[in-house]
C-alpha cells in the first residue's frame, strides 16, 4: 500500500497513476477521509496493489477458519483477474459441507469481505482440496453428454440451480458445439444453466 496526496481525490489518485504507470481506472485506491497535515487542504488516498488484495483474501480465510478451531493453509494464483485461492485443512470434509455448500459459503463470505474493504468487485475463486476441479470435470463430461441428447431429441436440458462458476464450466464446454447454445435463466440462487437446440 501507498498513499497519495492532492489537493483533491483525483489529483492524488493522477499523482498515483504517473508514479505506478497505471491509468487512474486500473487503481485499487481507498479515499481515507483524512488531511495531510494540521492546517493542509490536501487529501490522503491509500493505493493498493492486487498483492494486498491477495493478503487480505488469504488472511480472512485463515482467520476464519482458525476461529473454527481448523489448522489451515492457502495457496494463491491469479489467472486473468480472477483469484484462484486453494485452501487445505486437517478437517478438508468439514469446510466443504454436504455437496460443497460450506465450500460455496465460504466462497461468497472472503468474496463479500475483500470486496467490501477495498470498495471494488474481485472474482476470487476458493477450492478445497481440488474439490473444485473435481466438480469442473464431472459438470463438463454431464453437459457434453447431455448435449449429445439435445442434438438427437431437439429438447431443451435445464439444470439444478447452480453457483456461477460451476455454470461457467458448463458453458464453457460446450462453446462451439453445432446446433446447441447454453443460456442461463432465473435470479439469485435459483439461477440455471439451459442447454438448447438451435437450426
Amino acid at each position: 500500500m501507498e498513499i497519495y496526496t492532492g489537493k483533491t481525490v483525483e489529483e492524488a489518485l493522477q499523482k498515483a497513476s504517473e508514479e505506478l504507470n497505471k491509468p487512474v481506472s486500473e487503481l485499487i485506491y481507498l479515499d481515507t477521509g483524512k488531511k495531510s497535515g494540521l492546517f493542509s487542504k490536501k487529501v490522503q488516498v491509500e493505493v493498493y496493489d492486487l498483492s494486498d488484495i491477495v493478503r487480505y483474501a488469504e488472511d480472512y480465510l485463515l482467520n476464519a477458519t482458525d476461529a473454527l478451531g481448523i489448522e489451515s493453509s492457502v495457496k494463491t494464483k491469479l489467472d486473468d483477474d480472477v483469484i484462484h485461492i486453494t485452501l487445505d485443512s486437517t478437517h478438508n470434509p468439514i469446510l466443504i459441507g454436504k455437496n460443497g455448500v460450506t465450500l460455496q459459503a465460504l466462497n461468497e463470505l472472503v468474496k463479500l469481505a475483500t470486496s467490501n474493504h477495498f470498495h471494488k468487485r474481485f472474482r476470487i475463486l476458493l477450492d478445497i482440496n481440488g474439490y473444485k476441479d473435481n466438480k469442473y470435470s464431472r459438470l463438463e463430461r454431464l453437459a457434453r453428454k447431455v448435449a449429445k441428447d439435445v442434438q438427437k431429441t431437439k429438447t431443451t436440458y435445464t439444470f439444478d440451480p447452480m453457483p456461477a462458476d460451476e455454470r461457467r464450466a458448463i458453458h464453457n464446454a460446450l462453446n462451439g458445439w453445432h446446433n446447441i447454445k447454453t443460456e442461463s435463466t432465473g435470479e439469485g440462487t435459483h439461477r440455471q444453466v439451459q442447454i438448447i437446440y438451435v437450426e
